[in-house]
């Protein structure tokens, strides 16, 4: 039987993976900030602190939370599994230089389990096995002064929800836009594949992180047992949608995926950034997006092949029509007001986490949208985000959900 059940956006949330911001942003400099994808430096003290108070706000609701760091670490109990995560994790990172590969994989396998995953996470220093030598090619080329690593600081990790998606009982592991972000999934489709919590049980894997195309769980949303949204935006491609469409549709209760496009823009980056489900019949919206917003159906056809349907229509018709209510309610953040929601989008208003029908956890700092949820029945969880903020990602960024109720 599968660990994994998420048929929902707002169930009761009983199981979630975090990653506890580490080392690993402490590589963030500013002239490596637009490669990962930070607007400003974080500070690993104070990014620690508000993550504590964000999983301390989950467990207080109930909600087991695991971390990705532990089941990585555990993952490596396998014999081999080490060996084949560093050929997966090397090849990926582009590392195919012979004395330099052969130099990694020295250092890493020199670590027990936990130093090798600490340092795979954190990123391999080159003060960590001394200069590259003269049979390595790359000498020819020298770097920035800034560049003072082999392998890539993981700086994003705990942004959880993009690297895979919990969908239904199975995991969809995803080809990702940067490099830093492809890694994380190398770890994740290793942790599924080597940990006993999800490697010795019947959990489908819906994608693969080899698929050639890019998909971000971001834009993944399970709004019912039938209904998957999924954005097309920066970060994911129709051909990605309709890959994931074809491997889960035949497999699973999904009776169909809504595609909905979204700007190409880093402030719009996923599909969670501008629209999130917050209660059976409610959804928190970015107004900025209404306007281009094109809504395109993908279904199951009586001969098995996929059928496409353009359902563009307001909104709430969509997402009414999709749930089968006669109604939805549409909390549009800051109120509509279109200062206040610039503001409180950038800083992911619209990236509420439900946790419960009702009850969501939220940044502090937005303000105009938090009291607009609360006038309208919502049970708003406030949690601080001066650092978490800076890479651009608020509650639902931060967490994967392995087990709602249903």
């Amino acid at each position: 039987m599968s660990k994994i059940n998420v048929y929902s956006e707002i169930g009761r949330l009983k199981k979630v993976m975090l990653h506890r911001p580490g080392d690993e942003i402490d590589g963030v400099i500013p002239q490596t900030m637009p490669r990962h994808l930070f607007d400003d430096i974080p500070w690993k003290k104070g990014a620690q602190y508000e993550h504590d108070c964000f999983a301390d706000i989950l467990r207080g609701e109930g909600t087991e939370v695991v971390y990705i760091e532990d089941l990585f670490r555990d993952s490596f109990d396998r014999e081999g599994s080490r060996e084949a995560f560093l050929e997966r994790f090397l090849d990926v990172h582009g590392i195919y230089n012979g004395h330099l590969r052969s130099q990694l994989t020295e250092y890493l396998l020199s670590l027990d389990a936990r130093g090798m995953a600490d340092k795979v996470m954190a990123g391999v220093r080159k003060s960590d096995i001394g200069g590259r030598e003269a049979s390595d090619f790359r000498r020819f080329f020298p770097d920035e002064e800034y560049e003072r690593y082999h392998t890539e600081p993981l700086a994003n990790l705990y942004y959880t929800r993009d690297p895979g998606s919990s969908i239904g009982r199975g995991m969809s592991f995803h080809n990702m836009e940067k490099l830093g972000r492809e890694l994380e999934t190398v770890v994740w489709q290793h942790i599924f594949e080597n940990h006993p919590d999800f490697a010795d049980e019947d959990t489908p894997m819906w994608l693969s992180n080899e698929s050639p195309f890019g998909i971000e769980g971001g834009d993944i949303a399970v709004l019912s047992k039938e209904v998957i949204a999924i954005g097309s935006s920066l970060r994911t491609t129709p051909e990605a949608i309709e890959q994931l469409a074809r491997s889960i549709l035949p497999r699973d209760s999904f009776k169909k995926v809504l595609a909905f496009t979204i700007p190409h823009d880093r402030k719009f980056m996923h599909l969670d950034t501008v629209l999130t489900m917050i209660d059976h019949d409610k959804f928190t919206i970015h107004p900025g997006i209404e306007a281009t917003l094109d809504v395109f159906e993908i279904s199951l056809g009586r001969d098995g092949e996929l059928v496409y349907k353009d359902r563009s229509a307001p909104v709430e018709k969509v997402l009414s029509q999709a749930l089968g209510l006669d109604s939805v309610q549409v909390l549009r953040c800051a109120g509509g007001s279109y200062i206040d929601a610039e503001r409180e989008q950038w800083n992911d208003g619209t990236n509420t986490l439900a946790i419960a029908p009702g009850t969501v956890v939220t940044y502090s700092r937005n303000e105009v949208t938090n009291e607009l949820l609360e006038k309208n029945g919502i049970r708003v969880l406030q949690m601080p985000c001066g650092e978490l903020s800076r890479g651009r990602g608020g509650p639902r960024c931060m967490s994967m959900p392995l087990v709602r109720e249903d």
